[in-house]
């Protein structure tokens, strides 16, 4: 996302004039919260970094955007706001918080005129749930958890202040406007425009208009699986992205309906655990496209590590909680020696389980998995 750097380039520099709407906003945002909890006020750090004040001001602001930085002078940085207490949890997100920026000014300066749908920042990379919540926190204001989390003191402010780097109405219009535009090109350019159209309508299921719902079941209907034995095809990606979508307007049938047909084949169980890994960034080798669901082994991410990750997402109240509950079970139906590796682990699933089998929020499958998973408990820790 940093653009590489020339000759004698310092922190205040930028790299040419030409920016574009909404280029910094998540990144800026991203910054102030940082700042906010080393905490400093704008001018203490400027004074560490040894800039103007009204460099800071306009790195947070967007107005001088961190992705016009030199990435030397960025690595840079990074390295003088860790050693000035910046949280490290928080450094390592400006990366996706770049790439969520690409995606903005991308969407907010096309004028929809440029039918090379290969120039899109959503065409040739598969974007992990960091880069996504990124977005997804310019549209709807909310933070991602990594985020919302850290409890870290804050640094009092001055006056009123934006709370979010949420996109005005306007802007929200125009990028939804654009992502469905895009999904609507990219499912007339065949394979080329898979990986844009399954990321474009994904980010359309954040649109609160009162056609979406309609809209994106629509597009789902062009694009049925068909299940070939245990050959893994790019519908099923597509399919999986809609069906936890959906489930944002209180549509849980699509999603039910996939689990049923989506992953009633090793394929399609060993591609959902694949999405997982990536999506969550458990394997961070970067991917041009979707293709990599298919391989039929799991070395390139840790079991365990997984299971740690769904685990946490056993949770009533999420849209997805049958398909988190079928990835456990599968997971655990996989490899069975990953409960006896955890103990803690295995603790946290007990109780979890335990909770969602006495609730009512699961679907009469996820009780029978449930069951299965409670039995492997009681067998791997007696």
């Amino acid at each position: 996302m940093v653009r590489p750097p020339s000759s004698q380039e310092t922190l205040t520099a930028s790299q040419g004039s030409g920016l574009r709407i909404g280029e910094g906003a998540v990144t800026g945002h991203l910054f102030k919260i940082i700042r906010e909890r080393m905490p400093l006020t704008q001018r203490q750090l400027a004074e560490r970094l040894r800039v103007d004040p009204t460099t800071v001001q306009g790195w947070e602001s967007g107005r001088r955007p961190l992705t016009a930085v030199a990435s030397s002078a960025f690595l840079a940085l990074r390295r003088k706001m860790l050693r000035n207490g910046a949280d490290p949890a928080l450094l390592v997100l400006l990366d996706p918080a770049m790439e969520a920026d690409s995606v903005i000014a991308h969407a907010l300066s096309d004028d929809g005129r440029s039918q090379d749908i290969a120039d899109h920042p959503l065409a040739g990379w598969v974007f992990t749930r960091a880069a996504t919540h990124m977005i997804a926190w310019a549209l709807t204001g909310d933070a991602p958890p990594t985020v919302s989390r850290t409890t870290i003191a804050t640094v009092r402010r001055r006056g009123p202040s934006p709370v979010s780097p949420k996109l005005a109405g306007a802007e929200r219009r125009r990028f939804f406007r654009h992502m469905r535009w895009c999904a609507e090109v990219a499912d007339h350019a065949g394979p080329d425009g898979d990986l844009l159209r399954r990321q474009a309508l994904y980010l359309c299921s954040y649109d609160t208009s009162t056609d979406s719902h309609a809209w994106l079941g629509d597009m789902q209907s062009r694009r049925p699986i068909r299940l070939d034995h245990q050959i893994w095809t790019p519908a099923w990606t597509d399919a999986r992205s809609l069906a936890t979508s959906l489930t944002r307007y209180g549509d849980v049938d699509r999603l039910h309906s996939f689990i049923q047909r989506g992953m009633s084949n090793d394929a399609g169980e060993m591609a959902n655990l694949n999405y997982w890994a990536y999506w969550l960034g458990l394997d961070q080798c970067p991917r041009p496209d979707d293709s990599f669901m298919a391989e039929r082994s799991s070395h390139r991410w840790d079991a365990g590590a997984l299971l740690r990750r769904l685990v946490d997402r056993l949770d009533p109240g999420l849209g997805c909680v049958d398909l988190n509950v079928h990835s456990v079970w599968a997971l655990i139906a996989s490899t069975p020696r990953v409960l006896a590796s955890d103990p803690e682990l295995g603790r946290d699933l007990h109780q979890r389980v335990c909770s969602l089998l006495d609730s009512d929020s699961v679907s009469s499958q996820s009780r029978r998995e449930l069951d299965a998973v409670h039995y492997g408990l009681r067998l791997s820790n007696p």
